[in-house]
């Protein structure tokens, strides 16, 4: 099957990265869709997902009481946690993507701040590992 490309990055050298590549979703990922299903059965349901009127597009925004929540993935988003490591092949192309992921990141959260929300990053490791403490994180702002 052939792929589409739009140019941004340099072609693989092999056709399998390709279709790896072309398989990574950015919204409803794995990482989310755990974090929407801890919400539903806590009966937190009044979330909007990516909601556009919110700086930064945020991937669950509770509206009435200004919290973004972020469902970061450790590799996308250089987790600070388990670090990740970057690819070796394409070094220069990879890290500039990297880096430019991360600053984007700070720039929503700077946005979304001033604009008067709370902003909460989950990132994909501590999810998977403690689910219910990451629950509990969102939990405390929304009483708040």
């Amino acid at each position: 099957m052939a792929y589409l490309r739009d140019g941004r990055a340099p072609p693989p050298k092999d056709p399998r990265t390709s279709a790896l590549m072309s398989r990574i979703r950015s919204k409803d990922t794995g990482p989310e869709l755990i974090l929407r299903s801890l919400l539903r059965n806590a009966g937190h349901s009044g979330y909007r997902l990516h909601y556009k009127r919110a700086p930064g597009r945020p991937d669950i925004a509770f509206v009435g009481q200004r919290v973004a929540v972020f469902v970061h993935g450790c590799f996308w988003h250089s987790c600070p946690h388990c670090q990740p490591p970057r690819p070796k092949t394409n070094t220069k192309f990879w890290h500039t993507k990297l880096d430019a992921n991360r600053a984007r990141d700070l720039c929503k959260r700077k946005e979304l701040r001033s604009a008067g929300w709370q902003v909460i990053t989950i990132w994909e490791c501590q999810l998977r590992k403690r689910p219910m403490v990451q629950l509990e994180r969102v939990e405390k702002w929304l009483s708040g």
